[in-house]
């Protein structure tokens, strides 16, 4: 068994900032070379806490911020300005990062924790599925629209 910190979420397994113990094939042939995780020492014990400390600064911290965040979110879309072509194709595909920028300061929301089902491509109204918290998640619709 190897020991690693994952220095990202891994679907399963855990959150950025935790100490797992997994298989060495595992850790060596997947975690280490995608660089999910790094192999555990003693010194890293700052590394573990400035990772921790990084994801609680990104969180909401209790359900019920999040639940008037989720509220706020699903009562107002959410606009998002693309480049299109003449038919409303985009050029490129709408990111969970430009859908995080849209939301500015509305709620704390990762981009990672933003989840389209299908690529949006086209202008149109879109709904896209959010992790506020743990417990807490939100449909948000986004119109994507050209840009000027």
């Amino acid at each position: 068994m190897a020991k690693l910190i994952l220095t990202h979420e891994v679907a399963g397994l855990g959150v950025a900032g935790d100490v797992v113990d997994v298989k060495n094939g595992y850790a060596r042939n997947y975690l280490v070379p995608r660089k999910l995780a790094t192999p555990w020492s003693a010194g890293a014990e700052k590394q573990i806490e400035s990772m921790r400390k990084a994801r609680r600064d990104k969180e909401i911290a209790s359900v019920e911020d999040a639940q008037a965040a989720r509220d706020s979110l699903q009562a107002n879309p959410v606009k998002v300005e693309a480049k299109a072509g003449d038919s409303g194709r985009l050029f490129g595909a709408v990111t969970p990062a430009e859908i995080a920028d849209a939301i500015g300061n509305r709620a704390k929301v990762d981009k990672r924790r933003i989840h389209i089902a299908q690529p949006i491509k086209a202008l149109g109204t879109y709904d896209v599925s959010v992790t506020l918290h743990d417990d807490v998640a939100a449909t948000v619709t986004v119109q994507v629209v050209a840009a000027k």
